[in-house]
């Protein structure tokens, strides 16, 4: 199972540090995103993987059964740590990445040392005392235009995502989301929004640091200070002076040392 697993998902070791840091990508993107962040984190041992639902890997794998809730991605990632034997770690998630490491630090809390969430949200929908960022009306749409035309709807949505004008950056987020399958890219869409974390926040112990840029078109700022008033361990929170969803594709310059500063605190 183990080494199944390390090889579907691409598993890669690299550095010679004794920390070990594993560094886990958000939707639409694969661990490719991290390749302008590694430079800044050359003192750790990084673990890198894909996840199921990535376009670089086989979509075979991908049990549309299985992957309904987060809890089979957080499965995934306590396997890679229990078959590289890895017994502490600090983790780094963006987006729905982040979702994963807060449960699975509930789950295992003695592996990590610290969570460093990029564009984390505790659930992306509106609710009464609670800004997610969008309505129900409005992700049925985003949904529709996926399904009626996921060339059209890629083109439309990397640029918003990106959010600053990084040409390269949009360039590279349309690439990885046109190397997903477009059913297992809604799929996941579906299962990102329908989850609800806000629940859960209390149970985590871990230390947190969370980064978020000042415009982000998922995540309004406000869910960082929610974050701030709601996670169980000591929480920090750190706003780029930088537009986007993916700091680390369009300003690394900037995510890099912060996330340097935040894995020594």
């Amino acid at each position: 199972m183990g080494n199944l697993l390390l090889e579907a998902l691409h598993v890669r070791v690299i550095g010679s540090g004794e920390k070990i840091v594993v560094m886990a990508h958000g939707f639409g993107t694969d661990q490719s995103a991290w390749q302008r962040i590694l430079p800044y984190l050359s003192h750790y041992r990084i673990v890198l993987y894909d996840l199921v639902c990535a376009g670089s890997v086989n979509p075979d794998y991908f049990d549309f059964t299985r992957y309904t809730t987060l809890d089979a991605y957080v499965d995934d990632l306590l396997n890679i740590l229990d078959a590289l034997g890895i017994e502490r770690c600090a983790y780094i998630g963006h987006s729905v990445s982040a979702m994963v490491g807060i449960l699975a630090s509930i789950r295992r809390p003695e592996l990590f040392t610290k969570l460093i969430l990029i564009g984390a949200s505790p659930r992306f929908l509106n609710d009464e005392d609670y800004h997610g960022g969008f309505e129900e009306a409005e992700i049925q749409k985003v949904f529709s235009a996926m399904e009626g035309n996921y060339e059209a709807w890629v083109y439309g949505f990397a640029p918003l995502a990106v959010g600053a004008d990084v040409p390269a950056a949009v360039r590279e987020f349309s690439r990885t989301l046109f190397n997903m399958r477009p059913d297992i890219s809604l799929f996941v869409s579906r299962t990102v929004f329908n989850a609800d974390l806000r629940g859960f926040l209390g149970m985590v112990k871990v230390p947190c640091w969370i980064i978020q840029t000042t415009k982000d078109v998922s995540v309004p700022v406000s869910v960082a200070e929610y974050f701030r008033r709601h996670l169980g361990g000591r929480t920090t929170v750190e706003i780029l002076k930088t537009e986007g969803h993916l700091p680390h594709l369009s300003a690394p310059a900037l995510l890099g040392p912060v996330i340097r500063r935040a894995l020594t605190r």
